[in-house]
């Protein structure tokens, strides 16, 4: 029997080579190895703030799956759905060294990786059943076919069973056929979510929309039961059918990396939300979270552990 999971999550994690030198990529000679995929990141942020976690993906029978499987287990996170494709490999990724917290370049080595072929076959309902909440990106729907097939499946699975259901856009463009196939997909999956996350720049690109408000509803109209828009340095703006607010962002004093920044807003919330916190705390919390996560390379190195929450945020000391 699976043990009780707080979050269950799934998709495609890489082997990321991040550069030493800023620069563009062809320049640089050295790299470092880390391991990079966002709902991995978002299932690294929530075991260090002590939820109970799983993530589910497939991966290459190669040191590349080896390293992450490893690197994911040594953090509490739970990879016994992950299953390795020995005919498939595992995906890596090259990214820049940008200046003064501009966006990297990052080149993708994923086509036709293990991941890709995930698919309603991998629904173990009783391991998913076993979570209270399922996080999902866009991301994943985006790599192929049966990967959108699961995401859809997962969605419709979890909220009929009762779970919440949490959605981070996290556009991909290039994944996709185009911007009018990639909006009207993820927007109908948004419908499927308890909670949807855009940044602003990813709703507005969504829904054609300017202002957030106008962002947050149109998602409310289209089933969401919260919408929670990153507002970048400026905090977040979050809206349910019984009102909404913004909270300020935390002043950081530099910005080092901006990858991976969302996931890190997204374990916030998540875990804020799952342990009863109200909306404009839990949003508070993954605004501090996704703070630490921008003053460090790397996508995991600035989660922080529970033991660093702010007491007000629902700290140790609370």
């Amino acid at each position: 029997m699976t043990e009780a999971l707080d979050v269950v999550t799934f998709g495609e994690t890489m082997v990321c080579f991040a550069a030493h030198e800023p620069g563009p990529l062809e320049a640089a000679a050295t790299f470092t190895k880390i391991v990079a995929g966002a709902e991995s990141n978002v299932a690294v942020g929530l075991a260090r703030l002590g939820l109970r976690v799983a993530w589910l993906s497939r991966l290459g029978d190669d040191s590349f799956g080896r390293y992450i499987r490893t690197a994911l287990e040594a953090e509490g996170v739970d990879c016994a759905g992950v299953t390795i494709d020995p005919t498939r490999r595992t995906g890596f990724m090259l990214k820049s060294r940008a200046p003064e917290g501009a966006d990297p370049v990052v080149e993708y080595h994923r086509r036709g990786s293990a991941a890709s072929a995930l698919a309603p076959a991998d629904f173990d309902a009783s391991r998913f059943l076993a979570a209270s909440h399922l996080h999902v990106t866009g991301i994943t729907p985006a790599l192929s076919p049966s990967c959108a097939e699961l995401v859809e499946h997962a969605m419709r699975r979890m909220r009929a069973a009762g779970r919440t259901v949490s959605f981070d856009p996290n556009l991909r463009l290039k994944l996709w056929p185009g911007r009018e196939a990639m909006a009207e997909h993820l927007n109908r999956l948004a419908g499927l979510a308890d909670w949807v996350l855009p940044g602003l720049a990813e709703g507005r690109l969504l829904t054609g929309l300017d202002a957030p408000e106008d962002i947050a509803a149109f998602y409310l109209a289209r089933g969401a039961k919260a919408v929670v828009i990153k507002l970048g340095a400026e905090g977040a703006l979050w809206r349910t059918a019984e009102g909404g607010g913004r909270v300020a962002g935390v002043p950081v004093a530099q910005v080092v990396d901006t990858v991976g920044a969302g996931d890190a807003f997204a374990a916030g919330l998540i875990s804020g939300r799952l342990e009863g916190l109200d909306w404009p705390t839990a949003v508070a919390r993954a605004n501090w979270v996704g703070a630490q996560a921008i003053q460090v390379v790397g996508d995991m190195d600035g989660l922080p552990h529970r033991a660093a929450l702010p007491a007000d945020l629902g700290g140790p000391l609370a």
